[in-house]
């Protein structure tokens, strides 16, 4: 509850155009990307610096008023959904690129800095971000940070949390901390930088960052492979990586998933093959050519009908776009689009994507997918109708048995998408009720009042889609 007491203090921080109560400001931020998960914060905050967050913080603390970190609303498993009420917290001001510097090869950003920006800033000085998730047209770095976000160059050259090497941030209690530096080693005490990427907003706020750039590649070159058996695209993927080759890019595209795209982007791609993979290699020419040509012959032993490779730079970037507008392409086939990403070891592929259709075929579900096959990470994608309530469960229960596969394989519940309130209830598969437990030691040390992010992460109760009335 925001008192009239409480609004005037926080108002005085930071002015009475960046404090937001009104029903329709706090309408606009009562949901993010995530289908039927909406509710209402009690209010809206723009702080324009980090000292004004520690202010609004220890009011927050003082007063045990939930916080919600937020960016532009990208989140996919309820992470920026205000389920519990209390303050979103928007970095529209925090948005600037502080420092590029050249001689260490840093980026320091504060949150709000779109993803894309970073990447073109780097790129303009022959440098590269190479953390590309689907969403940099629009995600900001504090998202990504707090996610951990993926990409689709995840196979070769990591996650965002292999680009983070030092964080401000601001506690639960208001303290402010740096973590990490400018510093290729650094063993001093425990790594709370690596602590922070990926908490989804639950311990802190991201206030700052220090990002890793690295030299640009040379060159790169892009393969489209044609299959007409699902089960030998994802094998290739295996043989790939078992060949000691790591493309920059190795995505995978199913059936419905071309044709949804195709129809979509209009590029020309092949709607009657069974599976496409999307191949993109980068570095020096010379080694560019050598692994292109050996993953067009392992492609090929692998039943491929059809290896191309793009003629041209213009032909290329197509083909990665129209990779990129999956989710979108999928988006317009039905009302709601439900998309996860469980993840398994590389050499599981093959079997995870034979065990999803056939949870598909049980549950009579169109389940699309795609996704990052090169590092196990996919994404199986249902285009229903929430008002239908029958087959909304039996997308619950399709997605369970998903997780419990992908869990069997040595995989995990969420490779990028972060927990949220949506993978909560799946989280103790994955850990056991011991790592769940030190989860919540780490927690409630840092945050003892529970306002940071509160109801994510850890669930309530049953493995069920949770669903929040306005």
């Amino acid at each position: 509850m925001i008192t009239e007491e409480i609004k005037k203090r926080m108002i005085a921080i930071i002015g009475p155009e960046n404090f937001d109560d009104s029903k329709v400001g706090r309408l606009c931020y009562s949901y993010d990307a995530t289908p039927d998960l909406q509710a209402l914060p009690d209010a809206v905050v723009s702080p324009r610096n980090t000292e004004e967050v520690s202010e609004l913080v220890k009011i927050c603390n003082e007063h045990k008023i939930p916080i919600v970190p937020r960016g532009t609303g990208t989140n996919l498993c309820g992470g920026t959904c205000p389920t519990e009420g209390g303050i979103v917290f928007l970095f529209k001001h925090m948005n600037q690129i502080l420092e590029l510097d050249l001689d260490n090869l840093t980026m320091t950003v504060q949150p709000g800095v779109i993803t894309l920006d970073v990447i073109k800033k780097a790129e303009a000085n022959g440098l590269f971000y190479p953390p590309d998730p689907g969403s940099m047209k629009s995600s900001t770095i504090g998202g990504n940070i707090s996610e951990n976000s993926g990409g689709l160059r995840g196979l070769k050259y990591g996650v965002t949390r292999d680009y983070v090497m030092g964080l401000e941030i601001v506690m639960a209690n208001g303290d402010i901390i740096r973590t990490g530096g400018k510093l290729a080693k650094d063993v001093a005490g425990y790594d709370l930088t690596r602590l922070y990427v990926g908490a989804e907003g639950t311990l802190g706020i991201i206030t700052e960052a220090i990002l890793k750039l690295v030299p640009i590649p040379e060159t790169k070159k892009t393969i489209l492979a044609l299959y007409e058996d699902l089960e030998a695209a994802a094998r290739t993927v295996s043989k790939i990586i078992a060949n000691k080759i790591i493309p920059a890019t190795l995505e995978f595209l199913d059936q419905p998933t071309i044709a949804a795209v195709e129809d979509y982007v209009k590029i020309g791609l092949p709607t009657e093959a069974k599976a496409v993979l999307l191949i993109e290699q980068d570095g020096s020419p010379e080694q560019v050519e050598k692994d292109m040509a050996k993953i067009a012959d392992i492609c090929r032993s692998e039943q491929a009908v059809s290896v191309q490779m793009a003629k041209t730079v213009e032909e290329a970037e197509a083909l990665t776009t129209a990779r990129r507008t999956a989710l979108s392409a999928i988006a317009r086939i039905k009302p709601t689009t439900i998309l996860e990403d469980a993840t398994v070891p590389r050499s599981e592929i093959a079997k995870m994507v034979k065990a999803i259709n056939e949870i598909a075929e049980k549950y009579n579900l169109p389940i699309c997918t795609f996704g990052h096959s090169g590092d196990g990470n996919l994404h199986p994608t249902v285009p229903t109708d929430a008002r239908n309530k029958e087959e909304m469960e039996r997308v619950e229960q399709a997605f369970e048995e998903i997780f419990i596969k992908a869990i069997e394989l040595g995989g995990t519940i969420t490779g990028e998408h972060g927990v949220g309130v949506v993978k909560a209830p799946y989280l103790e598969l994955k850990l056991g009720k011991a790592g769940i437990e030190a989860m919540k030691a780490i927690k409630n040390g840092l945050d003892p009042n529970n306002i940071m992010n509160p109801g994510k992460v850890f669930a309530k109760d049953s493995r069920k889609r949770v669903v929040v009335g306005q």
